[in-house]
């Protein structure tokens, strides 16, 4: 890729953007090195790469580089035989902890987690366990060495600590009493690291032993006292034997590092490309990325693309294809329309995806792999090589032609601005023809009605706009592919207050011709504005249709469950009938037959009152329900000349609730509407349906009400799990999945964050069993991400 384009499309901002998601310098050092490829298996291995950190990430949540050292001096110096330091070693240390962690940090948690292209990554890591906790148990600072080190330097340190002990006994002795009128201050101070006296000038020739130094007035001396000497110089010989002992332990640390240093390279190397890799996953979150699909037919496809360095929340996303239908794109809109920002999505975009990173863009959006990207955009006049803008803008342009093949991306700003716009507008046609001729993929912005009119007659060639709202004087950065744009030069002039009379004198200025295309184009925006919100009215409409559908489908399974249910009910209940009269009608026999034989006929006629009695209470039975349930389910009969339309009634033959649609005709039927269904009954199969009764609140105002009305009304379209666990979650998500579905709603809401992605997995985990759910997925750009998953019920 050549370094102009990759400034003028500012890929340098992007680098900018995923170095700071780096943790380590080295693995900054990799992301400031970064650039495109050509090479389709690297792409597609980085992509891959991209986007398995991204799903640990959802998964597992970040981790941490920065421990990450830049080791290669010292691994040099271990191989040659040098003894390396205490920092250099701590440095070292702390890069084998920093691999043990992110080793278990790649580890799956599960078997049936899935794998990826970092596991290798994550398994070739050496954390040195061992090696690592001895540099740190020798090793507390870089400026301090354990005791526990080696057992000469405990003993050293011991020996050293003793004598310093015998030297200060000696000392306060001679302070606190013989030689205490001769000393400046009664204290113990130390020079050149000997134990030494403050001794007045005027008594120095009193006290025996070597003087030090002197105070910068002269009227003190610091004496090492005689008897103490012989125990100031063991104590110097005793460090001088510390500091021999702590560069053997150094050695020795050394030289256990030096049998690893082929796997402290390795770590290195390894947690630098993942440090580079996790940066990657962390900005495609950071921008709501997707990893594109690459195809090898040369076209691109950019579903709700956006341009990463604009704020996400209010950039517009734009759809784009180029080189499958046609390979040259001229756009045309007015200034601040977003004709130059939708070049350098495109341009941006591909560079991105081709140096593996993933592309603020839906899902199923495509690229293809450009050999090159020239763009000239922006005006680069320069004083000093005495060239207009016009001149330099030729300069890019030729230098674009001669490197330019059908493997290239060409991008122009404004081509053939700067000059005269008849001759300009002749370039530009001249030098897209010659680009289109060579099947080079090209986009480019103008405000020349001579290139619409070339793109509207060449085949091969499209026009596109940038959307734009004269009423509100604002563009709406909506592309539109397919559609010529108009500058609106005049209506933004008459917004602004230009006076009515100059406008109409230029108006004159303009042929008939360039008028009558230009009104064509408004025409075609008129009509385009009004098939897009009469296809919006349909899809609505479409929509309404397939929800009433469902609903009926619905309540049609919910019928056929009841009639099943009932006559299933029946038939056990006459099964029952039917034995227990036999049972009556065998033990009615037996009676008759003993009262037969020994002639009882007043026994005879107990037992025939018996069965009567049995058949009236059955009878009794089954003509009238149970009075408990009665005074649930009913108010009463349904009286018809009080009955009204809306009445809520319930059909007692059938179990079924509904709304009186129609009053009864002279023979009593009339039509009541259970749900969605209309159905036929009879008044004398009616009874009024009793409603669940809600208390309302207790008001200061108006006491204490009751309203009657459907829980159905009262179940939102959405749910918010945040916060909870994941049992509590699952408790409340299946008892609201149960309102929703009996309330008919069509699709709902769960709402259950991002975070480590534990609820998010056991929402989705506990709807893959729910029979009501038909599908579910990750909310899109605007539901809420990957933070809310969107239900639809069967």
């Amino acid at each position: 890729m050549n370094s102009k384009s990759l400034k003028t499309l500012e890929y340098d901002k992007i680098i900018k953007m995923l170095e700071q998601h780096a943790d380590s310098e080295p693995g900054k050092e990799l992301c400031r090195k970064l650039l495109p490829s050509i090479d389709i298996k690297e792409i597609q291995k980085a992509q891959d790469e991209t986007e398995d950190a991204v799903s640990r990430l959802f998964r597992k949540g970040s981790t941490s580089f920065g421990d990450n050292k830049d080791l290669r001096f010292a691994v040099k110096s271990l191989e040659v035989g040098s003894t390396l330091s205490a920092p250099e070693l701590l440095r070292l240390a702390a890069q084998l902890n920093n691999a043990g962690r992110i080793k278990s940090y790649g580890e799956r948690e599960k078997e049936e987690d899935p794998t990826d292209t970092l596991d290798e990554y994550f398994e070739n890591l050496h954390p040195l366990t061992q090696l690592a906790n001895e540099i740190n148990r020798c090793i507390l600072a870089e400026d301090e060495i354990a005791d526990d080190a080696s057992p000469a330097l405990k003993s050293i340190r011991r020996q050293i600590t003793a004598t310093g002990d015998k030297i200060h006994s000696e000392l306060r002795q001679m302070v606190n009493g013989s030689l205490k009128t001769y000393l400046q201050d009664s204290v113990i101070t130390m020079r050149d690291n000997r134990y030494c006296i403050p001794v007045k000038a005027e008594y120095k020739s009193a006290v025996p032993g070597m003087i030090h130094d002197q105070s910068s007035t002269g009227s003190t001396f610091f004496i090492e006292p005689s008897s103490i000497v012989s125990l100031n110089n063991k104590i110097r010989e005793l460090m001088l034997d510390e500091k021999k002992e702590i560069e053997k332990i150094l050695a020795d640390l050394s030289y256990s590092c030096a049998a690893h240093t082929e796997e402290i390279a390795e770590n290195q190397k390894i947690l630098t490309e993942l440090d580079f890799i996790f940066a990657k996953g962390k900005l495609a979150l950071d921008m709501n990325a997707t990893k594109p699909q690459y195809n090898r037919k040369h076209y691109l496809n950019l579903r709700k693309a956006r341009h990463p360095l604009l704020d996400k929340k209010h950039v517009v996303p734009i759809d784009i294809n180029l080189g499958r239908d046609f390979d040259l794109l001229i756009v045309t809109g007015p200034n601040t329309g977003g004709k130059t920002v939708s070049l350098k999505t495109v341009g941006l975009l591909s560079l991105m995806g081709q140096a593996g990173m993933h592309v603020p863009c839906s899902d199923r959006s495509e690229l293809c792999i450009f050999n090159d990207i020239f763009a000239d955009i922006g005006d680069e006049q320069s004083i000093e090589q005495s060239l207009s803008t016009f001149s330099s803008h030729m300069v890019n342009i030729v230098e674009i032609l001669k490197k330019a093949d059908r493997h290239s991306l060409c991008l122009f700003d404004e081509l053939g601005a700067g000059t005269d716009p008849t001759e300009g507008a002749a370039l530009a046609i001249s030098i897209l023809s010659h680009l289109h001729e060579q099947g080079i993929r090209t986009m480019a912005t103008t405000h020349y009605s001579e290139l619409k009119l070339f793109a509207l007659s060449t085949d091969g060639v499209e026009n596109a706009s940038c959307e734009f709202s004269v009423e509100s004087l604002r563009p709406t950065y909506r592309l539109l592919i397919g559609i010529p744009g108009k500058s609106n030069a005049f209506a933004i002039s008459q917004k602004l207050g230009l006076p009515e009379f100059i406008i109409d004198r230029a108006k004159e200025q303009i042929s008939s011709e360039n008028e009558s295309f230009e009104d064509v184009i408004s025409d075609l925006e008129q009509n385009r504005i009004t098939i897009e919100n009469e296809r919006k009215e349909i899809a609505e409409y479409k929509e309404k249709i397939r929800t009433l559908q469902e609903q009926l489908h619905a309540k049609n399974e919910k019928i056929d469950q009841a009639k099943d249910r009932i006559l299933r009910e029946a038939n056990e209940m006459a099964r029952d009938i039917l034995q227990e009269a036999k049972d009556i009608a065998d033990e009615t026999i037996r009676d008759i037959n003993k009262a037969a034989h020994s002639g009882d006929m007043k026994s005879l006629e107990n037992t025939r009152s018996k069965v009567r009695d049995s058949i009236s209470d059955k009878n009794n039975k089954l003509s009238k329900r149970p009075e408990k349930q009665i005074k649930a389910d009913l108010k009463g009969l349904v009286d018809p000349a009080k009955l009204k339309k809306g009445d809520s009634v319930k059909i007692i033959s059938m179990n079924l609730k509904g709304t009186v649609a129609t009053l009864p005709d002279s023979k009593g039927n009339l039509f009541v509407l259970c749900g969605i269904i209309r159905t036929q009954t009879n008044v004398n199969d009616l009874a009024y349906s009793q409603e669940e009764e809600i208390k309302a609140p207790q008001l200061s105002r108006t006491g204490a009400g009751s309203i009657k009305m459907s829980k159905a009304m009262h179940v939102s379209s959405e749910i918010n799990l945040l916060g909870k666990t994941s049992d509590e979650a699952l408790a409340e998500l299946e008892k609201y999945l149960d309102d929703a579905y009996i309330a008919h709603i069509p699709s709902v809401r769960v709402v259950h964050g991002k975070g480590t992605g534990a609820l998010r997995n056991a929402v989705h985990s506990y709807l893959k069993r729910q029979k009501i759910v038909a599908d579910y997925r990750l909310g899109e750009y605007g539901e809420g991400d990957a933070g809310v998953t969107i239900v639809t019920f069967k």
